[in-house]
């Protein structure tokens, strides 16, 4: 599976770019941070209709920072930018400068939480339901409330449009709010996910995969040239299984980490 002869650019991209960006601002002041952060989470959809060809100066700054496209393209090797990172950077941005609600009382974080999460979601609604601004794919009614639904929810994520930070960002600081509030088993999971991310992430990719190559010497492929499935459901029960069984490993590398001395375990 897979064309070797390919770099694909994405998530851990994405996510490196960002840290650096942020790490060569950190000296910057808090309030100089949210500015930076809110223009461009909130002012990045308007560089939509620049573009450049390739060949033009601005190409290839332009396909890391905004444009999905290809860096380079040869005979021997490939390279594509599948997640522009510039507003990602404004994400880590305002990030950082919320690190300080974890320095207040509970009640006063879980307050901050659900403001900002309803101001997020109330100022989606605002933009979404007018199609005034933020997103460039805009809703049309549709023959059925169900696809009316789901063209409302068609936000676009490469680069993720202000619609999209709006939903998840917003959905994000509610569910931190209620997250305070719990004190049982099922808060200590998450914690236990949240303190390793890094190593969760690649080790589901490479039982993905090792899972892939079974299938296909054990069943063959049944989608083209390629095994996988075709219901949505499926996913979803193969996504709940792998994280309950990556869960133990998981748990093993964080209590590993946290009593390792090791800097360089601090990057998993």
């Amino acid at each position: 599976m897979g064309s070797y002869h390919t770099i694909w650019l994405q998530v851990i991209w994405a996510i490196g770019v960002s840290m650096l960006a942020l790490a060569a601002m950190l000296a910057l002041p808090y309030r100089v941070l949210a500015v930076l952060g809110l223009l461009i989470v909130f002012g990045h959809n308007a560089l939509t209709p620049i573009n450049f060809m390739p060949g033009e100066w601005g190409y290839s700054l332009w396909t890391i920072l905004h444009d999905r496209n290809y860096l380079l393209q040869s005979d021997g090797l490939n390279i594509r930018a599948s997640y522009p990172v510039l507003p990602w950077i404004g994400v880590i941005l305002l990030g950082y400068v919320a690190g300080p609600l974890y320095t207040m009382a509970a009640t006063t974080r879980r307050r901050w939480l659900l403001r900002l999460g309803a101001a997020c979601l109330a100022l989606l609604v605002l933009l979404r339901g007018f199609n005034i601004y933020g997103e460039t794919l805009p809703w049309q009614l549709q023959a059925s409330a169900l696809e009316c639904l789901m063209a409302i929810l068609n936000f676009t994520k490469y680069p993720p449009s202000l619609h999209f930070l709006l939903v998840t960002l917003g959905s994000m600081f509610l569910l931190l709010a209620q997250m305070e509030r719990w004190h049982n088993k099922a808060a200590q999971v998450l914690v236990t996910f949240g303190s390793v991310p890094m190593f969760f992430y690649i080790l589901h990719l490479y039982v993905l995969l090792a899972l892939y190559s079974f299938c296909m010497a054990v069943f063959g492929p049944n989608q083209g040239a390629l095994f996988g499935v075709n219901q949505l459901s499926l996913i979803w029960l193969i996504s709940i299984v792998l994280a309950v069984l990556l869960y133990w490993p998981t748990k093993w590398f964080s209590q590993y980490k946290h009593s390792s001395k090791k800097a360089w375990l601090r990057y998993l």
